[in-house]
């Protein structure tokens, strides 16, 4: 119906927090979630925390070869966590949205409260964005993806410590509180609805949050890898039963540059050494059983040949005191240049890998030569070396 000249029309205005009337946007919803959301970042921070100092290692922090699957288990629960982040994160904003049409400011408390909420939000929406384009190997952005994830997630963890610090009375009333209203039943029903539909939302956030892990952890849990619908990788898909990243087409290693001219230098104290096909097959050979496991969060056990780094390392001069320089033959690529720290270099269980399975290496998985050490990320597994260099503790 038309309004005459004469009715008032209706003023827009931004709606308040009484504008809201679900029972979903309540502070025991909110609670709820919130702990399972903190307990996620947690988790993801600390193992990202361990996943970067792998990279980067750091003196303070000596992260050595044991246990050999250590590495396999924090990174696959990195991933795990912070995709289970995504379903938690948007079901909490959607329980609290309403306070977001709130009074800008009230008092010191409620400032710290809103910053706190826009820099965790904002970390973590930045976190998620960039870890799928991580695993999706897609880079449009021109910063270095390891150094700007580290340092988003101190902000993230720093928001949600400022945010629980400051909510902490609020948090602790409403996980007391029951999820029913404690008023009579309705006369229609016989039930508390409104109690009903909180249960039935956590619970139906639970099982989305779950369902999302159970479609994902098949890439590094072996007897779930057939419901890795959600997983870039299965542990059991690529050559010789392997998944790869990087191809040897994708980093410019050809046949010709691995075939019979091939030659893997020793460079070290007491001079250089040259070693072909034929010069490591003569080496004594050992096998090992040793995960190899990515950042993105896959990772699969297998049986590696080869010749022990610290054999080769002690026929130029090296000890179990040594660093390693790795060099691939590929053309260019942030981790083409590696360095093998000294705990994992004298493992006896790291070798220069020619064989895996029983086979020789496929070519994808770094033939001729490839680096294997344990509790080590799979960016640093060097492929196609070609080169390695024992550097001592007075040139380190």
């Amino acid at each position: 119906m038309a309004l005459s000249p004469t009715t008032p029309r209706p003023r827009l205005r931004l709606p308040t927090e009484t504008d809201f009337h679900s029972p979903l946007h309540d502070d025991r919803v909110v609670a709820r979630i919130g702990v399972w959301l903190g307990a996620c970042l947690s988790l993801c921070f600390l193992t990202g925390l361990v996943s970067h100092y792998q990279q980067h290692p750091v003196g303070w922090l000596p992260l050595g070869p044991d246990p050999a699957w250590g590495y396999r288990v924090t990174q696959g629960l990195h991933i795990l966590t912070g995709t289970a982040i995504l379903p938690l994160l948007l079901a909490k904003l959607y329980s609290v949205y309403p306070r977001l049409f709130a009074p800008a400011v009230r008092s010191l408390g409620y400032l710290l409260e809103k910053l706190s909420i826009a820099v965790l939000i904002a970390s973590t929406s930045f976190q998620l964005i960039t870890g799928l384009m991580n695993i999706a190997q897609w880079y449009p952005w021109g910063f270095g993806f390891t150094g700007a994830h580290h340092a988003v997630a101190w902000l993230a963890i720093g928001g949600l410590l400022v945010h629980i610090a400051v909510k902490l009375p609020i948090i602790r009333r409403a996980l007391t509180a029951p999820l029913r209203d404690g008023h009579a039943p309705t006369p229609r029903s016989g039930r508390d609805l409104d109690g009903a539909t909180r249960r039935g939302f956590l619970f139906a956030v639970a099982t989305a949050t779950g369902g999302i892990v159970l479609l994902t952890a098949g890439q590094t849990f072996y007897p779930l890898r057939r419901l890795a619908l959600l997983a870039p990788r299965r542990p059991d898909v690529g050559p010789q039963g392997l998944p790869i990243n990087r191809t040897a087409l994708a980093a410019g290693v050809t046949a010709g540059l691995t075939g019979a001219a091939w030659r893997l230098e020793l460079n070290g104290p007491t001079g250089t050494r040259s070693l072909s096909h034929a010069d490591l097959a003569a080496m004594s050979q050992h096998r090992v059983e040793l995960p190899i496991a990515c950042v993105e969060g896959w990772s699969a056990q297998a049986a590696w040949t080869g010749v022990r780094i610290r054999d080769l390392m002690r026929s130029v001069g090296g000890d179990d005191r040594s660093a390693v320089r790795v060099e691939s033959l590929e053309r260019s690529g942030g981790y083409r240049v590696t360095t093998l720290p000294a705990a994992f270099a004298a493992d006896p269980r790291t070798l220069l890998a020619t064989g895996l399975k029983g086979e020789a290496l496929h070519l994808d998985h770094g033939y001729p030569a490839r680096l294997i050490a344990p509790n080590r990320p799979g960016v640093l597994q060097t492929k196609w070396i070609h080169r390695l260099t024992v550097i001592t503790q007075g040139t380190a």
